[in-house]
C-alpha cells in the first residue's frame, strides 16, 4: 500500500532535490501547463492588449498553487487505486518518495496560499474562482463522480476550465459573456481529449474500478460522444466570435483548427463503428495541440485586429 510503514520510513530518508522532485511531481505539472496555456491568452482579450505584467505573473503563480493544489488533493485521495494503474504507478504517493500526510498538508498549504496570494495581489473574485476550482475538483469530480459514474470526466471538465474566468476575472473583475463562451470551450473539449486517453488505458482503469466511459460502453458509444462533443465544442468555438468581437485570425484559425479536429475525430469514430481504435492517442495528443493553437489566435487576434 502506497501509505505503508514501509514507504513512511523511505519517505523520511529521502534527500531535499528527491523531496522537492516528488512534491513538484504531486501538483502534476504537465495539466498545469496545459491549464496556463489559456490564461494568459484570455487575460490579453479581456485586456484588448497586453496587460500589466506583474498582474500576469501574479495571476499565473496564483492558478498555478490553486491547480497544484487540486492535483495534490486528488493524488493524496486517490493513492489507494495509482498503485493499480500503469499509468500512475510513479506518483510520490505510490513509490514512498511522499507520504499522505506530508501530501495533505503541502495540498492544503498552496491551496490556502493560492487564494490569498490571488485575493491580496489580484482580486477577490478571481481568488473566489481558484477556491471554487479546487472544491470542485476534489468534492465534485474526485470524490462524489470519479468513481461511481462514466459522466465523471464530462462534468468533471469545470474544474479545468475556470482558469479561463479566473485570467478573465483578474483583468476585468467581472465575467462578460465571451469569459463563459471561453469556459464552454474548455468544458466541451475535455471529454473529446480525455476520452480517448481512456480508451488506451482501459484495462487499468478497470483494474482501480473507475468507470470511465471505455470501460463501460463499447468503443463505438464512446466514439459516437466524442464526435458529438466535438461538434459541439467547434460551434462554442465559432460562438466566440461575436461574443468576443473576434477578427480574421481568430475566425480563420477556429474554423481551419476545427475542420481538422472533426476529421481526427471522425477518423476514430470509423474505427470504433468497426470496433477496433487503433491509436487513439493520436486524437488525445491532437486535442492538445487544437486548444494550444486555438489559444494563441485568441491571444494575437486582439494585438493584431482587423
Amino acid at each position: 500500500m502506497s501509505n505503508s510503514p514501509k514507504n513512511q520510513a523511505k519517505s523520511a530518508k529521502l534527500g531535499f532535490a528527491v523531496k522537492a522532485k516528488a512534491y513538484l511531481a504531486l501538483t502534476k505539472p504537465r495539466v498545469i501547463e496545459l491549464l496556463l496555456i489559456t490564461t494568459v491568452p484570455t487575460m490579453i482579450l479581456a485586456q484588448r492588449g497586453v496587460p500589466n505584467l506583474w498582474l500576469v505573473l501574479a495571476t499565473l503563480v496564483g492558478g498555478a498553487l490553486s491547480a497544484g493544489s487540486a492535483n495534490a488533493f486528488n493524488c493524496y485521495l486517490d493513492a489507494d487505486i495509482d498503485h493499480l494503474m500503469g499509468r500512475t504507478s510513479k506518483r510520490p504517493l505510490v513509490t514512498g518518495e511522499l507520504s499522505k500526510t506530508e501530501a495533505y498538508r503541502f495540498a492544503w498549504i498552496i491551496g490556502v496560499a493560492s487564494v490569498l496570494w490571488l485575493g491580496l495581489l489580484v482580486n477577490w473574485l478571481s481568488a473566489l474562482l481558484s477556491l471554487a476550482a479546487i472544491l470542485f475538483y476534489v468534492f465534485v469530480y474526485t470524490l462524489l463522480l470519479k468513481r461511481r459514474t462514466p459522466q465523471n470526466i464530462v462534468w468533471g471538465g469545470a474544474a479545468g476550465a475556470m482558469p479561463v474566468l479566473i485570467g478573465w476575472a483578474a483583468v476585468t473583475g467581472d465575467l462578460s459573456p465571451a469569459a463563459w463562451m471561453l469556459f464552454l470551450v474548455i468544458f466541451l473539449w475535455t471529454p473529446p481529449h480525455y476520452w480517448p486517453l481512456s480508451m488506451r488505458y482501459k484495462a487499468d482503469y478497470a483494474a482501480a474500478g473507475v468507470p470511465m466511459l471505455p470501460v463501460v460502453r463499447n468503443s463505438a458509444t464512446v466514439a459516437i460522444q466524442i464526435v458529438l462533443y466535438a461538434w459541439a465544442m467547434v460551434v462554442s468555438s465559432l460562438l466566440l466570435i461575436p461574443l468576443g468581437d473576434m477578427g480574421w485570425i481568430y475566425t480563420g484559425v477556429a474554423v481551419i483548427s476545427g475542420c481538422w479536429f472533426m476529421f481526427e475525430s471522425y477518423r476514430l469514430y470509423r474505427e470504433g463503428m468497426r470496433g477496433a481504435v487503433k491509436n487513439p492517442m493520436r486524437l488525445f495528443h491532437g486535442s492538445i495541440s487544437y486548444l494550444t493553437l486555438l489559444f494563441v489566435a485568441v491571444a494575437i487576434d486582439p494585438l493584431l485586429h482587423f
